[in-house]
């Protein structure tokens, strides 16, 4: 009971672990297209769009009718004196003076009147509407502001392409260790029999010691190839996994397979330079700086805007009343148009003008820049392409060769006619043509990435 306890234990927790951990198969097209919703700096380049959309919604608010409103409550404690022209005769006044009506203060000047106005309680409530009419400014900056989108759609197209193509480089990168691992275990295998096979016939007084020797330092040094090349499979493992976005849970297995079918198609080779999405977006920046420099020209213009105001107001000598809604408040209000008209500024908006011309003008140095540099990117990536797959071409007919001189070289020693230095020399060899084609193999899959790539098809 007991035993059977513990077997549904082990098999509960294996099942659990196998759930805890999801499994996901992608191709190379299935990988992109999973960076794309998942891969941080995509994230973030999509949410700058959404941002940029706001900033449209926030500059066409900017032109709707704004409505404000405002209610004061003020205690007068100490109301402030006015100075009014002596309307008052002098006798009038000194009677004033003795019933106390006025203060008695003297007089600072016998020519003026001192007066104090106003309650020692007031209220007010308003609403104001301001309406823009006509501001130059308004519809350069809407126009910027739906070209900033744009410019952030593109940078958006950019980071794409660029993880676009670091998961295509890391993916090919997993896709190579993989198969040099796969053939580092066979070597293994190849040499732990051979080492084997040596040291039988080392006891059975056919081989000497020093054959068994050579043999050991092969087989060593495969075995310590072997472990670094697992580790290295793990790192190309985990940066494809990072570039996708994937959770340390989850594990990844690779569905495509590397086979000639990879270099068999070739990309097209017509290119223009609106086809790089770095062209685009300089062609986007001049159009911003264009309407920077229109927009500092608008401020040339006029401003007109409506404006209303109604409110009412209150005022007290107690301060319960101003919260007392029987008491009567006296309405008031306006409406009005108001243009601001720019007339001298110091030549301040002319010098800026200048600026802009000159940072225009930049822009098109760098437009005829990125060209020339385009044109020579696309030639470098083609020559590189092609050298790559011409190199790949040998150094894969060179392992097959070196394969087949291993092969035939041990037979001969198994049927005693060769050595066993020609054996280990035999497999130096063709470990060195492996790893000489799996160099050659990464080298012509970036290089085919990098060509698609410079003229814009990568994507």
């Amino acid at each position: 009971m007991y035993k059977q306890f513990v077997i549904t234990l082990i098999m509960l927790l294996f099942v659990l672990a196998t759930n805890a951990q999801e499994v996901k198969q992608m191709s190379l097209d299935e990988a992109i297209d999973y960076a794309m919703e998942h891969n941080p700096t995509v994230v973030n380049a999509q949410l700058g769009v959404e941002i940029a959309k706001g900033k449209v919604s926030e500059n066409i608010a900017t032109g709707m009718p704004q409505v404000s409103g405002s209610i004061d409550i003020s205690d007068n404690f100490e109301l402030p004196t006015s100075f009014l022209p002596d309307f008052i005769s002098p006798s009038v006044y000194g009677v004033l003076f003795q019933e106390g009506v006025i203060p008695v203060k003297p007089l600072p000047d016998p020519e003026v009147f001192p007066a104090q106005f106003g309650t020692k309680y007031s209220g007010s409530a308003t609403i104001s509407l301001n309406q823009m009419i006509f501001d130059g400014s308004f519809f350069v900056g809407l126009d910027a502001a739906k070209t900033y989108k744009e410019l952030t759609g593109k940078e958006l197209e950019k980071a794409k392409i660029d993880i676009a193509e670091a998961v295509s480089k890391a993916y090919y990168a997993v896709l190579v260790s993989e198969y040099r691992f796969e053939l580092l275990n066979k070597n293994y295998g190849r040499l732990d029999t051979l080492l084997r096979e040596t040291t039988e016939m080392f006891n059975s007084g056919f081989a000497e010691k020093i054959d068994v020797s050579r043999s050991k330092v092969q087989f060593n040094n495969i075995k310590v190839e072997k472990e670094n090349s697992e580790k290295m499979l793990k790192i190309t493992r985990a940066n494809l996994s990072i570039l996708l976005g994937l959770t340390a849970s989850d594990s990844l297995v690779l569905t495509d397979e590397l086979n000639a079918d990879m270099f068999a198609e070739e990309p097209e080779s017509e290119f223009q330079y609106v086809d790089r999405i770095e062209y685009s977006i300089l062609q986007t920046n001049q159009q911003l700086a264009l309407l920077d420099k229109k927009l500092n020209n608008s401020r040339y213009l006029p401003k007109l805007d409506l404006y209303a105001t109604v409110g009412a107001n209150l005022g007290t000598g107690v301060a319960s009343n101003i919260f007392d809604i029987t008491n009567e408040w006296y309405e008031f209000g306006f409406v009005g148009l108001r243009m601001s008209i720019p007339i001298f500024d110091g030549l301040q908006k002319h010098y800026v003008n200048q600026q802009k011309k000159l940072a225009l003008q930049q822009i098109d140095q760098n437009k005829d820049l990125m060209e020339r540099s385009m044109d020579l990117e696309v030639q470098d990536a083609k020559v590189n392409l092609d050298n790559a797959l011409a190199n790949l071409r040998s150094q894969q007919e060179n392992m097959e060769i070196s394969e087949e001189v291993y092969n035939v070289t041990k037979e001969k020693y198994q049927e005693g006619l060769g050595s066993n230095l020609e054996v280990i020399n035999a497999d130096a060899d063709f470990k060195a043509a492996q790893t000489n084609y799996f160099v050659a193999l990464y080298s012509a899959l970036l290089a085919k990435v990098d060509y698609k790539k410079s003229i814009g098809k990568l994507l």
